[in-house]
């Protein structure tokens, strides 16, 4: 399934966060089994994490300073 870039809210390489809180993730794909969802990763100590979450429940954050 293609996922039109027209109806994309978010981009790979985002950097975005859940409306209610946590840890900055980075936006790696739109989810291809769930329209209007974004797949984020984000590390919880070394351990990488990834999950899929709405559209409507995430927002953009600043980017990570160095």
């Amino acid at each position: 399934m293609e996922v039109s870039r027209m109806s994309q809210k978010f981009n790979a390489g985002d950097i975005v966060q859940l409306k209610s809180g946590g840890p900055a993730m980075t936006v790696e794909r739109p989810d291809i089994y769930d329209e209007g969802s974004y797949i984020c990763v984000w590390f919880k100590g070394s351990s990488r994490e990834m999950a899929s979450f709405r559209a409507d429940v995430l927002i953009m954050s600043a980017p990570l300073k160095d």
